[in-house]
């Protein structure tokens, strides 16, 4: 078996790559508007056989949209009575389940409420 890791995004695309008994990195500029292409250019790099390649795959993107509030409008589904769940959550805090307190870290919530 073979394992390549990629982080994907930011200004480059990580890879690591593994068999067994070989361990190889490269690194590759981003393609952010299309990630795969990095990806592919990377493992073109590396010079690895695809076949029955196991990818584990990260990706910045997704970490620089929760951080810069700039990812798709999200919604949750939850079991009725549940909703509140992200906005509480299991913080120490003053008043553990009281959903009217002022707590920074969610001034910008990740999912709306409604």
């Amino acid at each position: 078996m073979h394992i390549l890791a990629v982080d994907t995004g930011g200004t480059f695309t990580d890879l690591v790559y593994f068999n067994g008994q070989q361990l190889l990195t490269h690194k590759v500029l981003s393609t952010p508007t299309a990630p795969e292409r990095a990806i592919l250019n990377g493992i073109n790099a590396l010079g690895i056989n695809t076949e029955g390649l196991h990818i584990v795959h990260g990706t910045t993107v997704a970490t620089n949209a929760v951080l810069q509030y700039n990812g798709a409008k999200s919604g949750m589904i939850t079991t009725a009575g549940y909703r509140d769940i992200l906005h509480i959550g299991r913080h120490q805090r003053p008043q553990h389940y009281s959903i009217a307190q002022e707590i920074p870290w969610q001034a910008r919530p990740l999912v709306r409420r409604r």
